[in-house]
């Protein structure tokens, strides 16, 4: 017996995306822990690539989950595919509570990891193929959301947990971790599969049977689900004839432009240094003269910021474009890295030794300059969470065509996890070497994030997924002459409801007698 299925499309993202909330539940789980007495002696103090090693455990096991994420994804479907992933989540958690040593401790985060990297990946691509194309960009920031409302609400968790003696207190914290695995392990079973996946294994009657109950609450012959399903049959096949297959079909007849567009953005998310800020802001608020529960509370508020801020863009990204979001935000990120970077190194002082004994933190500031070094790093979060928090991981499940889509998205992640691990990593000992430095390389290479946005990467709001082709085709048109919305599919509906009011256009005319068989009725 076949649950019954819910098509609102905000439900539907609501649900997904708490998979994203596993992944900011992770985050939470260290960096509100990182710098309590309970973590620091169980575990002897680590620090240096020790502490990068416990930090980059998740990126590592997310680049394991993101390389087979996208043939588990075609195979079962992203709904399945999602729902498998919580099976590592529930592993790797049961790992961390009874870790005994930072051995345990980072086995049970790679665990952890691979779900992320399932989820992470194939979540986006589920929401950019059950949205409308009006609303794509909105639904997929609820991912972003997700993943954040986990790290602000996690992260309160563990400051809570920080007044529990012993090692019980980390252990709580990290416990606490299945209650959203579960949640979303009970409420996929009542998302629907997503048509275009339908499509691709070739269940065309439940494909048009879903996209009309998403789009046009049931309605077969509505204009808008005729000229959809259209465009997903036309280019599907297109892509069925093309002559490359495996792993060439992401290079050969301009696939690299996607490749490269979908890969390199999700990299500039981590490069942009914002997730350093996410990571190690007790490190950084260190450096700014703050300690104990002020430092953990001002860190709370860096995510509660997060938090605001994003759902701001969830009103305007479909209006304003890709584009300017992924220039100007990097652009401005850029910015608050150099004053970051700049103040620290013409004020701090060298603390030997470490600050506080955190020989993660050898330089601070205290009286004004910590005053900016505090006020620019929430202004770095703040216009990284109105660009390229949400933005990167919107474009880059955009511009993968249907047969690549869900490999595609994949590996973009696996671009976004390799740079979170080797941060994740390297960042403490880039703080105990070169300190203040650290900020004015992210600041140059957010910069470069800039450059590439305007040189390479073509507007995609307010276009469907499959005209999006045409954007990264050999004779497209130049990035920087793009703009949203100038969309095919409009035309597409409108000659579809022309001929509709000629008695034609249904589906069962256009593709068959699909549309007419008995088992499709609203």
């Amino acid at each position: 017996m076949e649950l019954p299925k819910i098509y609102n499309t905000y439900f539907l993202a609501i649900i997904s995306t708490i998979g994203g909330m596993l992944f900011g539940f992770d985050i939470s789980s260290m960096s509100a822990i990182i710098g309590t007495e309970q973590y620091v002696d169980y575990f002897h103090d680590p620090h240096g690539l020790t502490q990068g090693a416990i930090g980059s455990a998740l990126a590592a096991g997310s680049v394991v989950g993101a390389l087979f994420a996208g043939p588990l994804s075609d195979k079962f479907g992203r709904r399945d595919a999602i729902f498998l992933a919580c099976l590592w989540w529930l592993l790797g958690t049961a790992v961390q509570v009874a870790c005994n040593g930072y051995g345990m401790l980072i086995a049970g985060r790679i665990l952890n990891g691979v779900c992320v990297g399932i989820t992470s990946s194939q979540v986006p691509v589920y929401l950019a193929e059950i949205a409308k194309k009006e609303k794509r960009g909105s639904i997929i920031v609820i991912q972003q959301l997700a993943i954040e409302w986990g790290i602000l609400i996690m992260f309160f968790v563990g400051y809570g947990c920080s007044f529990i003696a012993g090692d019980a207190s980390f252990r709580t914290a990290w416990g606490i971790q299945f209650v959203p695995a579960v949640f979303l392990m009970l409420g996929i079973p009542f998302l629907p599969r997503s048509p275009r996946w339908l499509a691709k294994v070739g269940r065309e009657e439940k494909a048009i049977e879903i996209l009309a109950r998403i789009q046009a609450h049931g309605k077969m012959d509505d204009p808008l689900v005729v000229a959809e399903w259209e465009e997903i049959t036309t280019i599907l096949a297109a892509e069925r004839e093309a002559p490359y297959s495996g792993w060439r079909r992401f290079v050969k007849n301009g696939m690299w432009r996607r490749t490269f567009a979908g890969m390199s953005v999700q990299a500039w998310q981590q490069l942009s240094g914002a997730n350093v800020m996410t990571y190690y802001v007790v490190y950084v608020f260190q450096m700014a003269h703050l300690s104990g529960n002020i430092n953990l509370i001002s860190s709370g508020v860096q995510y509660a910021l997060f938090i605001v801020f994003t759902t701001i863009v969830f009103f305007f990204i479909d209006k304003t474009g890709r584009r300017p979001l992924l220039i100007y935000g990097a652009i401005g990120m850029g910015i608050c890295q150099f004053i970051v970077g700049g103040v620290l190194g013409t004020y701090g002082e060298y603390v030997p030794g470490g600050v506080g004994g955190n020989e993660n933190v050898i330089i601070q500031v205290t009286g004004q300059p910590s005053h900016v070094v505090i006020a620019f790093s929430y202004m770095l979060i703040i216009v990284y969470a109105l660009t390229l928090a949400p933005v990167a991981w919107v474009y880059a499940a955009e511009v993968w065509s249907l047969e690549t889509r869900a490999t595609g998205m994949a590996l973009a992640s696996v671009a976004n996890w390799l740079f979170n691990f080797a941060l994740g990593l390297f960042v403490p000992p880039a703080f105990h070497n070169i300190s203040w430095k650290t900020f004015i390389i992210f600041g140059v290479l957010c910069f470069g994030a800039a450059v590439q946005a305007f040189v390479f990467y073509p507007e995609t709001a307010k276009k469907s997924l499959e005209e999006i082709e045409v954007l990264f085709s050999k004779g497209g048109p130049r990035p920087w002459k793009t703009r949203p919305g100038d969309s095919l599919l409009d035309a597409k509906i409108k000659q579809v409801q022309e001929l509709q009011s000629k008695g034609g256009g249904s589906l069962g005319e256009r593709f068959g007698s699909i549309a007419g068989r008995e088992g499709l009725k609203g």
